[in-house]
């Protein structure tokens, strides 16, 4: 049997997902996983997920989770049936977003999390969607959800992260790659680099759409999964 594990970004939680979660078929037992709050390293991440979760996989990973559906792809590519990338990197981390991230971990350890959060705010959504105060509400409180140690240890796990390109090209299941066409914090250029990597993988780019792809453009995000899905026979 095939299970679609949706993996959030960073600080994020199954909330993200809950416009994907009632329309993907049931038949895939469709969950959430929560590895990325409970270990410290995208590597021990994608190793519990693995033990957590038997048979053939497909995982739809978004920014952060993305990048650990590639992780996990490294590990295990027998095991791995399909593969969704949203609004990701392949890329190690950048000198600039490493200290762009101590910095924002400084903070979080003086007890100033909203600070950060509302500072970064913008860098979320398109900018159509600065005066839509419940969609911003609804991604400020899952971020406080998780609190400043988990922003702090899951800054940290995307850091240290290793660079992906150099194995995807090795990637043989079937991979869509999705992402908004404004997004700031992984650019389109992100995704063109991982479609050129895996070879026969589909590419779609949202219009008006920045990082948080799943929660902005929800009805094309599923429509998209969906198609995919049933061109892999499982949908």
């Amino acid at each position: 049997m095939n299970q679609l594990v949706f993996l959030p970004g960073l600080a994020a939680d199954a909330v993200m997902w809950r416009e994907q979660l009632g329309a993907m078929p049931a038949h895939v037992s469709p969950v959430v996983s929560d590895v990325h709050s409970r270990c410290t390293s995208l590597h021990d991440m994608a190793q519990t997920l693995l033990q957590e979760h038997a048979g053939e996989l497909i995982l739809c990973g978004a920014s952060m989770g993305g990048m650990l559906a590639m992780e996990v792809a490294r590990q295990a590519p027998q095991r791995i049936r399909a593969m969704a990338l949203l609004g990701t990197s392949a890329r190690p981390e950048t000198d600039a977003m490493r200290a762009l991230r101590e910095a924002a971990i400084a903070l979080f350890e003086q007890g100033r999390l909203d600070e950060v959060l509302h500072a970064n705010l913008p860098l979320a959504f398109h900018p159509s969607r600065a005066t839509d105060a419940t969609l911003q509400q609804c991604y400020l409180d899952f971020v406080r959800r998780a609190g400043a140690q988990q922003l702090i240890r899951q800054n940290r796990a995307v850091m240290a992260r290793a660079d992906a390109r150099l194995h995807l090209g090795t990637v043989c299941c079937p991979t869509l790659v999705m992402c908004g066409d404004s997004d700031q914090l992984t650019p389109p250029e992100c995704s063109r680099e991982i479609v050129q990597l895996i070879k026969g993988s589909e590419f779609v780019m949202l219009r008006e759409c920045g990082h948080m792809l799943t929660m902005e453009r929800p009805a094309e995000v599923n429509a998209a999964l969906l198609r995919w899905l049933a061109g892999q026979g499982l949908a």
